[in-house]
């Protein structure tokens, strides 16, 4: 099982790229990976290391660059030739922490759709209060606009990522909504209520946003619009109230006293909370594995991310979502597309 990781993409890269692909090596003998970055700097961070292979380039795409334009303009890339090997078979997924477009582009570019999937779509997993219950969110962001079809192609590809990798039998799948009632929402979501009702999928029907970190179900399918919106509210919010409890906590001597009293517990929460822990956001719809890492994410999200790449090969997750979309059983859906 052989790996291409961009180490250039993110804001900690390469350290942190590298410290978390050394923690997967020394975990899983099997696994080979090819570090596309500059050889200069990477060398002295992997020092001797037989099954990593060194693809150099110096050229790089920002955060701030046109993800379309950067991919067709910057061909040497760290995070396009990462996409590249996977291309070309010389490995079997591709992971990057960098610019989220930008990948999405490589990767429609390079490996292409899964035949009878129109639009990928990008889904992380999120916590929930529950412990080791988090649940596959998609779609959040890859699509601005989103027909009811591609929603329904999002629910059966995530009940297949969830009963594979999250090991979920018969995974329970919601769709995001202002309401719980069936009626409730706009033309569009309306109409996806109704296909997903008639899927062969274990729908749950609606599911208010407010709900969602109570776990109400393994699955929350949405628009991109929507799906980014509310994911990036969830991020605010835990970035807020986290800087809130920082300055309340330490506030004055009593304070700092009792917080040192309740570390072991607060640690607690925040390692349940982190969404390291649940490895990086799949390009779902794509006809090979690739991993979007968090911009910010450290080496405990790129291993993660690794140990993610493992699973979705070993379950050969596209593999079943592209014979699923060509099963007879699917045909009606097909015809929607």
């Amino acid at each position: 099982m052989k790996l291409a990781i961009d180490a250039m993409g993110g804001d900690h890269a390469p350290e942190a790229i590298v410290e978390g692909t050394l923690k997967a090596l020394n975990e899983f003998p099997e696994l080979q990976i090819t570090l596309v970055g500059d050889q200069d700097k990477l060398v002295n961070l992997v020092g001797k290391q037989d099954r990593i292979e060194i693809l150099h380039t110096t050229e790089k795409i920002e955060g701030t660059d046109a993800p379309v334009q950067a991919v067709r303009r910057k061909k040497q890339a760290s995070m396009v030739l990462a996409v590249q090997e996977v291309r070309e078979k010389r490995c079997d997924a591709a992971i990057s922490a960098g610019n989220t477009g930008a990948l999405m582009a490589s990767g429609l570019f390079g490996v292409g759709r899964i035949k009878g999937i129109d639009r990928p779509a990008l889904a992380p997993t999120l916590p929930t209060i529950h412990q080791n219950k988090g649940f596959l969110f998609l779609d959040v962001g890859a699509n601005a606009e989103t027909k009811p079809e591609n929603m329904l192609q999002y629910a059966i590809m995530g009940a297949i990522y969830a009963e594979k990798v999250m090991h979920r039998p018969n995974p329970r799948i919601g769709l995001l909504n202002i309401g719980e009632e069936p009626g409730k929402g706009n033309e569009l979501v309306k109409e996806a209520y109704k296909l997903l009702s008639n899927a062969p999928i274990n729908f749950v029907g609606n599911v208010e946003s407010r709900e969602l970190l109570e776990g109400p179900a393994d699955v929350i399918v949405a628009d991109g619009f929507s799906g980014n919106m509310v994911l990036k509210s969830i991020e605010g919010t835990a970035m807020s109230l986290m800087k809130l409890l920082k300055e309340t906590l330490g506030g004055s001597l009593y304070t700092k006293v009792l917080t040192g009293l309740m570390y072991g517990k607060l640690k607690s929460v925040k390692q349940h909370m982190d969404t390291s822990a649940y490895g990086g956001a799949l390009l779902f719809g794509l006809a090979a594995p690739i991993i979007k890492v968090h911009g910010a994410a450290k080496s405990e999200a790129v291993y993660t991310a690794i140990k993610q790449a493992q699973l979705l090969i070993k379950e050969d997750v596209v593999g079943t979502i592209e014979h699923t979309f060509h099963d007879k059983q699917y045909d009606w859906m097909n015809s929607k597309a």
